[in-house]
Order: structure tokens, then sequence, then C-alpha cells
């Protein structure tokens, strides 16, 4: 196999040279670092990177750690991650916390001791374990799809010089996210305008900020339609599949059922679709139902799902893009990215097939679009 001197001769430079040009310590030449990297193809020279690493400090390695990574969403997001950090030349190393705390804490210390040079989180609704961790070592990290309350996510500055790099009340971690309650609010007034008055809600986990922004859209959507929120027809189906299907069952068994559903996230849709169909109800001749998430086979359904598509796979690539902008500036101020989401409309509400508007989506203007230092 050739070697960093092999390479140094075949270039005419020095062996230091070979090692500037291919670790980026230090600027080189533009024809001298092309002649390195000439001779580095012609000899099919292979650095090696456990050495690099010991010499840079850095491994060009990324954690993720997003839970459920057989959800169609969190696949989206996990190839969008990939596909940026392969880009610029970092490989992935990938961890499901499992919603659990405790073990989300114990997946991101194991990826850290594997000295992953930043993470990209998808947090549990109760991160408390995992930010002190991350905050006592320094690492750098990006929340994905979930954000941090404003004050877990404010600055706690480890020492003097820090302190006076970061602005006062800046976050302490980047944070990237999709749009949760305007697009919410839409789904309910669609279905308001539709001529429905009892429009029930299966919510996602309690604790996730997405659960609580998409109860909060539901609640404006009702206030914006001028319909009164019955704290009945608003229930938790845990973002998961087996507890939708069993609380969509306890609405309808309500004396004043809901005639239209909103469900929180597509693995909840799937349960409701299961329970509808055991208690032989049709959609949207008995009831309506609109989804937040859009997956893949969602046309494929009779009749097709009305849905918020989020942007999963730009919402990875900018958390991997957000996380090499902060190693490559670590001082910079945090800042949290919302990126907006689309209006499927297709026929699960109530609507009919129209030809030339099947499917069409409309990008929904987010309530607030920002890049700034706390979470919006």
């Amino acid at each position: 196999m050739a070697t960093m001197a092999d390479v140094a001769r075949s270039a005419g430079v020095s062996v230091a040279t070979v090692s500037h040009v291919l670790n980026g310590t230090r600027p080189v030449l533009p024809h001298t670092r092309q002649a390195v990297l000439d001779a580095v193809d012609a000899l099919g020279y292979t650095p090696n990177t456990l050495a690099r690493s010991l010499v840079t400090s850095r491994t060009r390695s990324i954690g993720l750690a997003v839970s459920a990574i057989s959800n169609p969403y969190f696949t989206e997001i996990l190839q969008g991650v990939e596909a940026a950090a392969l880009q610029a030349g970092y490989s992935l190393l990938i961890a499901d916390p499992h919603d659990d705390p405790r073990h989300e804490r114990k997946v991101v210390q194991l990826l850290h001791e594997r000295r992953v040079d930043g993470m990209i989180v998808a947090p549990s609704a109760d991160p408390h374990q995992l930010v002190g961790y991350l905050r006592r070592h320094a690492v750098p990290t990006v929340f994905l799809d979930r954000l941090l309350d404003a004050g877990m996510a404010e600055a706690v500055p480890p020492d003097a010089t820090r302190a006076a790099a970061t602005p006062p009340g800046a976050p302490c971690f980047d944070q990237v996210c999709a749009e949760s309650a305007a697009p919410t609010a839409l789904l309910v007034t669609h279905l308001a305008g539709l001529g429905h008055r009892r429009i029930g809600m299966i919510a996602g986990l309690p604790g996730l900020s997405t659960t609580g922004e998409r109860i909060t859209g539901y609640r404006e959507g009702l206030a914006a339609a001028g319909l009164e929120c019955d704290a009945r027809l608003l229930v938790s189906g845990q973002s998961e599949s087996v507890t939708a299907e069993r609380v969509v069952a306890g609405l309808l068994n309500l004396p004043d059922p809901p005639t239209a559903l909103v469900t929180a996230n597509n693995a909840m849709t799937i349960g409701a679709l299961r329970a509808l169909r055991r208690l032989g109800r049709s959609v949207p001749d008995d009831i309506a139902l609109c989804c937040f998430d859009d997956f893949a086979w969602a046309d494929l359904f009779s009749p097709r799902l009305t849905a918020i598509a989020q942007p999963s796979r730009e919402l990875g690539a900018l958390a991997a893009q957000v996380l090499l902008d902060r190693l490559a500036a670590p001082d910079r101020p945090g800042r949290t990215v919302r990126l907006p989401c689309a209006f499927v409309h297709r026929t699960s509400c109530g609507c009919p097939e129209e030809p030339d508007q099947a499917g069409a989506a409309r990008l929904i203007a987010p309530s607030t679009l920002s890049e700034k230092g706390t979470a919006s």
C-alpha cells in the first residue's frame, strides 16, 4: 500500500505538506494542493483515519440518536442526515434511544465514547439527564424535530472565556424542526369549513414539544372556527399505533362522538384506521380523517389521506449542516431553525376527488420562520 511518504515524493513536496492537504490543518497553495491530490489518486493512497484522528482530534464522524428508526418519518430524516454528512466527508453512527430518558442518556454516552465529533439528537419527553451530560462534556449537539424548552435551551457557560463569547440568553444548543402549530390549525379549520362541529384530536406523547405545539394548533383552529374545545375530544395516543387504536374506540363510544378526527403522527393514523375498520366506520362517510405526517402509501388508502407533509429529508440535511457549521465555529450563537410544512389535499377529509388537484401539496406559511437565538 502507498504511504504518505510515497505521495510526498510523487508530488515533490514534504510529508508535512501532504498532511496539511489531507487534514486541512494549514492553508496550502492551490497548485501544490492539486499536485498532492493528483499523487493520491495516481498511487491509490488511502489515509489512515485512526492516525488522522490522533493528529486532528477529529474522527469525522457524527452520532445520530433518534427513536423509532423504523418510522418512515425518521427513516427519511436519517437519509437526509446521511447524505449531507457523506457529502462533507463524515460517517454516521446511529442509535435508537426508544424515547426512554435513561436509555437515551446511555446511548448518547456510548456515541460520545466512540469520539464522534458532534451529535444530532431527537430528545425524549424528559431530556434533563441527556442535556446535563452534553453540557458537562461540551458535546456539539443539534436537537432535531423536538425542541428543548426555553429554560433548558439557555446557555450555561462553563467558564469565563465562554461566557464572554456567548450572548446573554443564547441557547446552549442548535435546534432544527418543522412547524407544528399552524399546520395543525389548518387541518382543524379545513374540517370545520366542511361543516364539522365536533372535531377530535389524537395527540402524541406528553412532554414532547411537537405534541404541545400540535395541541396548541388544534385549539387555535377550533377558536378560529368559532368552536368550543371539548376536553373529552382531545386524547393522547402516546405517539403509537396500539394506544391510538384504543383511544379512538373510546371516542366513538361517547354519547356525542366526534364526526372528524385529526391524528398527530403517522403511527397514530394507522391505529385510528384500525379502530375505525374494526368498528365498521367508513372514512369519510361516517367520520372524516386528517393526519399530521404524510407517508409514501398515504395516497394508496381508500379514501386517500389528507395530510400535513413534513420536509423530513430537508430537516435531516439541515440538521447535519447546522452541526457542521457548529464544528467549524464552536463559539457562534446558538440558533433554532424551523421549516414550513405542506398541506396535501386528498379525500379522507370528505372532499371530492378532483383529477387536476389530486394529492396537490400547498406550502403552509409558518407562524414564525426563524433562525435566531431562542426557540420560537
